[in-house]
């Protein structure tokens, strides 16, 4: 088979995610399996090129995958010869210009969300990329989870019969940084540098309520910054400016309500680090990251409110474990094959791209949208997004 090699510019890949998801399980990956068949004969090689601010943390990630090609300066990363893609994994303050460089230089552009700081940012870079005709997309990697796509399974098949509501829980107790490190960096609570837990998760919310039942019309969504100092990576206190929970209702189509929690302040009791809840007339399930349980109306039982006697109903034992049914692999490598593949033969039917930038756009819509229902305390129609 023909190998077709495609340069990947990687800039951020010194951060968690973009090492960990990008680089080492999906690019490298894809290498170490031999690359990606194209559908015809075919094979597509990405080959990195790491980009960032620290050499010396380049160098080390560089030789320990026994890469040669990494530089801190992006314009000579991307005027390489082979490099037909760049990646963003930046801070998000940091991201709207280097992908404006990219298209500039006609580069494929695929990114981590959020694709911009505001909507109207968001639009103009999915303008620049449609009149430039390059392909570009941003990560959806949670419809690509395992427990997501039987969800998904289950609704196309119309198990749910009428969707009511879908009620979602996410997150996890992120340290303070003083007695234990914290997991995540520091930017993700200083407004000024792009953090906060809605401009965050509303972006990955949009399209997973598109995904599953429809886009959100409207949103109702209270904030809260409920750690107020926190200790950074070099040991030094500052005061968190960003909201670190957000707590959201949503209105889709056809009446169905959505309720979606989100923190970085919330200890686990339940079974995975996110879980959505769908319920319908004729059943409900519970999917997380890679289980999903259901229970139909069939085998739904009948409690009775009385809290003066003990529980006596173990209700999860009433629910069945949806199977597999197929091989899932990793989320992101997943959509990284997808937007190869769309790249190399962009004209081929077998190779759309629908998690484009407008799609990207609409995420930070519905991220804005929070922020200003949390602002102006009310509920923030959302209108239908176009280029």
């Amino acid at each position: 088979m023909e190998k077709r090699s495609v340069g990947v510019v990687m800039n951020g890949v010194t951060g968690r995610m973009g090492y960990r998801q990008h680089l080492l399980r999906s690019i490298l990956a894809i290498q170490e399996d031999g690359g990606l068949p194209a559908g015809d004969d075919t094979v597509i090689w990405p080959e990195p090129i790491l980009v960032g601010r620290n050499a010396g943390k380049l160098a080390e990630i560089a030789a320990r995958h026994g890469l040669r090609r990494w530089t801190t300066d992006l314009d000579e990363a991307l005027a390489a010869p082979d490099a037909e893609i760049y990646f963003d994994a930046q801070v998000t303050s940091l991201r709207e210009k280097t992908i404006r460089r990219a298209i500039d230089a006609g580069k494929h552009v695929y990114t981590e969300k959020p694709l911009a700081e505001t909507v109207d940012k968001a639009l103009e870079l999915a303008r620049l990329a449609r009149e430039a005709g390059i392909g570009n997309g941003v990560v959806h990697d949670k419809i690509f989870l395992p427990g997501l796509r039987k969800l998904r399974r289950l609704i196309e098949g119309g198990f749910f019969g009428r969707i009511l509501s879908v009620r979602g829980e996410f997150g996890y107790w992120v340290f303070e940084g003083d007695w234990q490190d914290a997991q995540r960096p520091s930017w993700n609570y200083r407004a000024e540098d792009g953090g906060g837990i809605i401009l965050d998760m509303l972006c990955h919310w949009q399209y997973v309520l598109s995904y599953l039942v429809g886009p959100a019309r409207s949103v109702q969504c209270v904030g809260a910054t409920h750690i107020p100092e926190r200790v950074d990576e070099t040991g030094t206190p500052y005061p968190a400016t960003a909201d670190d929970a957000a707590y959201a209702i949503f209105e889709l189509d056809d009446g169905v309500i959505a309720q979606v929690n989100s923190s970085w302040c919330v200890r686990v009791f339940r079974d995975e680090l996110v879980e959505f809840q769908v319920d319908g007339t004729e059943g409900s399930a519970v999917a997380g990251l890679r289980r999903c349980r259901v229970q139909h109306r069939s085998m739904t039982p009948r409690p009775v409110w009385n809290p003066d006697v003990p529980a006596t109903e173990d209700f999860r034992a009433g629910w069945a474990e949806v199977p597999d049914n197929a091989e899932f692999g990793n989320a992101f490598r997943t959509q990284w094959e997808h937007f190869l593949r769309h790249v190399v033969a962009p004209g081929d039917p077998a190779a759309p791209f629908p998690w484009d930038f407008l799609s990207g756009a609409k995420g930070v819509q519905l991220a804005e949208s929070g922020l200003r229902s949390w602002r102006e305390g009310r509920r923030v129609e959302i209108d239908e997004l176009t280029l």
